[in-house]
């Protein structure tokens, strides 16, 4: 993610399954706006309820334990006009317990029934967990399907002390999705935490004239019936669930082939039509070269998506960054493409560790720069070490805040922390580091020990002390 404003100041109803799965008589209750007296189901059946978290501290009912996600297919038909979607969310899980019971992340809308492999389930209500009880206890180690169908009219968050709008943003034409770091929950069921990827498929039915944008490639041609048109798009690689999107609108595209021959999207809404063949250039040209400097690119296309919704962020969803309600420069792309590789393919277990995304994509920016012929990073580095009054001296970016999640320090503090290693092991050692680093985790997950630990391996140099200095020590460092 990039905060423009903050860190300027640094540097048919949806096809008859739906209506049928409406119709089906559900075991649960849902009240007012899907939320509802919750029914606390009791288990009939031996084994222990998942757990209502993931297991992170900082965010403890994010996600959901006792099962791991494989795979989402979102059925997905929404009407710009009544601001009402109406959906089939089919998950294949794998459990890792014997499963009584299990919680799935949903916010607001409503659920009309739950089945776990095709047999009706009960389930509850309360807050933003949707407690699902399957028929029969599900066995440790054992596939299972979850189909939700459910609907209503999606909100997003609000958080104006921390984190601004995000989730799934209604906009006059369509919507404007951008869920990090917990918006998903807005607008289909999930395991709504990074630790845990699955791969993607979206059938997305609006209004002819209206485009429907996701994640991963078009599966063929859009299809017209009745005055609607359905896209399908699949991400066939793991993804986080804050970066899956359903952004809508009628956008003006452009499509293609980087100079090195990944396919190339771009669209912007017509307001900013002056940025869509920037957009497509840009983002072309910055995602071959990224893959020359971080290794291959790890997804099936890129691309972006500039939309009339003043977000006064953009957000790297993967294989297409979401561009809000303006015309991005040049260390924008950049940043949001490196993303690409480092928050995307290498996706962070704990949100405590956003560093390791946001560092590298800043750094990335001040390679971008350096690779034009302007400011170096060096140059970068020493206007930033001269800050001596920053705040983000007193804010060590190892450690993100939940309060403050996205402080300046976790961008530049932590894009010096790579330069003052590149500093420390030389050109070669570094850029070959970054390389390795994302072959070895490349559709993983990350942490900063790990980043440490390979640091080490790779320039035979015992590296704690700089680490500590620039990642967990709340003073300006002054020897590493």
């Amino acid at each position: 993610m990039r905060d423009i404003g903050r860190l300027a100041l640094a540097s048919t109803t949806i096809f008859s399954l739906i209506a049928s799965a409406a119709c089906t008589a559900s075991s649960g209750e849902s009240g007012d706006n899907g939320a509802g007296p919750s029914s606390k189901p009791a288990s009939t059946a031996p084994g222990t309820a998942g757990a209502p978290g993931i297991g992170d501290p900082d965010f403890p009912k994010d996600g959901n334990g006792g099962y791991d996600v494989r795979h989402y297919r979102l059925r997905l038909g929404y009407e710009p006009a009544a601001k009402r979607l109406d959906a089939v969310a089919s998950i294949d899980a794998t459990a890792l317990q014997d499963l009584s019971r299990f919680n799935l992340d949903l916010a607001g809308l409503d659920v009309h029934s739950i089945k776990v492999d095709d047999a009706p389930a009960t389930f509850g209500r309360e807050g933003h967990e949707l407690t699902v009880t399957p028929a029969k206890t599900l066995t440790a180690g054992r596939p299972f399907t979850v189909r939700v169908a459910y609907g209503g009219r999606p909100e997003p968050i609000r958080d104006a002390d921390n984190l601004g709008v995000y989730g799934f943003i209604p906009t006059a034409d369509g919507a404007f999705v951008t869920c990090q770091p917990n918006g998903a929950k807005t607008w289909f069921p999930a395991n709504d935490h990074p630790a845990d990827k699955a791969t993607f498929d979206f059938e997305i039915t609006v209004p002819k004239g209206v485009t429907a944008l996701a994640n991963g490639e078009m599966a063929g041609r859009p299809r017209e019936s009745g005055g609607k048109t359905t896209f399908v798009w699949r991400e066939r690689h793991p993804m986080v669930t804050y970066l899956a999107t359903m952004t809508l609108g009628k956008f003006r595209l452009r499509e293609g082939r980087t100079a090195a021959g990944l396919p190339n999207l771009a669209a912007a809404d017509p307001k900013y039509a002056s940025a869509l063949n920037g957009l497509y250039t840009l983002s072309g040209k910055i995602t071959d070269y990224w893959s020359t400097v971080f290794g291959p690119y790890p997804f099936g296309s890129t691309g972006g998506v500039v939309d009339d919704y003043a977000a006064g962020y953009a957000l790297e969803n993967q294989t297409k960054p979401m561009y809000g309600g303006f015309d991005p420069d040049e260390g924008i792309i950049a940043h949001e493409l490196a993303h690409q590789w480092f928050g995307n393919s290498l996706s962070i277990k704990r949100w405590e560790e956003l560093w390791l995304n946001e560092g590298f994509a800043t750094y990335a920016e001040w390679l971008w720069s350096e690779h034009k012929g302007e400011e170096t990073a060096e140059q970068i580095f020493q206007r930033h070490y001269g800050s001596l009054e920053s705040p983000m001296w007193q804010y060590p970016p190892g450690k993100a805040r939940p309060d403050d999640l996205f402080n300046n320090s976790v961008y530049t503090r932590g894009g010096m922390t790579l330069h003052a290693l590149r500093q420390r092991i030389g050109d070669k050692t570094f850029f070959d580091l970054l390389r390795a680093y994302t072959a070895r985790y490349k559709y993983g997950a990350v942490t900063t020990d790990e980043f440490i630990t390979m640091a080490e391996e790779r320039s035979g140099k015992q590296l704690d002390g700089l680490f500590k200095a620039w990642l967990f020590t709340p003073q300006r460092p002054v020897n590493w």
